[in-house]
């Protein structure tokens, strides 16, 4: 592998030879490709992960000096950018339909279809698929959920136990049950494809 990343090749691929171009993803794809499934953020696939690693690795090829083995360049990059989708992941949580478990799909079906009569079974599962929405929240507007919806405790209470004035609780309650409507909505949306 090593003999193929010369500068005279290197040069090919800077100068966005189409040849060079495949010949350096036919090459590296099978370490880009183990590098991205140990580091697999949980909502990404990894072939579509691995493509954002080879445009980076064309965006920056630029920036390689030939100070380190150009194989170990490319990993360098294939690992930041699977750290940079963790972290992604994890400032913005998301739930998909794929996530849910059987019943809490249904849980999900029943409340998006209205449905009334819900056995004991039926309302667990729905705890748990509120449980889930509520973990896409920041802890903060989690709290204030809980406390106000599902404690139905006053707004001067959550208020006295957060430490925050009435109306920043109201605001952020406001924000807060408008982003676990965006995330039914879109729950919604990719499930009943």
């Amino acid at each position: 592998m090593a003999e193929i990343f010369d500068k005279a090749w290197l040069q090919r691929v800077r100068e966005n030879d189409p040849e060079a171009s495949q010949e350096l993803i036919s090459e590296l794809f099978p370490l880009v490709i183990k590098i991205v499934r140990g580091h697999l953020p949980r909502r990404m696939d990894p072939e579509d992960l691995a493509q954002i690693v080879f445009i980076k690795i064309f965006q920056k090829i630029e920036q390689y000096h030939g100070d380190a083995p150009f194989p170990h360049w490319v990993s360098r990059i294939a690992v930041n950018t699977c750290l940079n989708e963790l972290r992604s992941e994890k400032a913005r949580p998301e739930l998909r339909w794929a996530d849910l478990g059987e019943e809490q799909a249904q849980a999900l079906e029943r409340v998006l279809d209205r449905s009334s009569a819900a056995s004991i079974d039926q309302d667990v599962a729905t705890r748990d698929l509120a449980d889930r929405l509520l973990e896409t929240l920041p802890a903060r507007d989690r709290l204030i959920l809980t406390l106000l919806d599902l404690e139905e405790r006053s707004v001067a209470d959550v208020a006295e136990m957060t430490g925050s004035p009435e109306p920043v609780v109201k605001v952020r309650a406001f924000r807060a049950r408008r982003k676990l409507r965006k995330e039914m909505e879109r729950l919604e949306r990719t499930g009943r494809k």
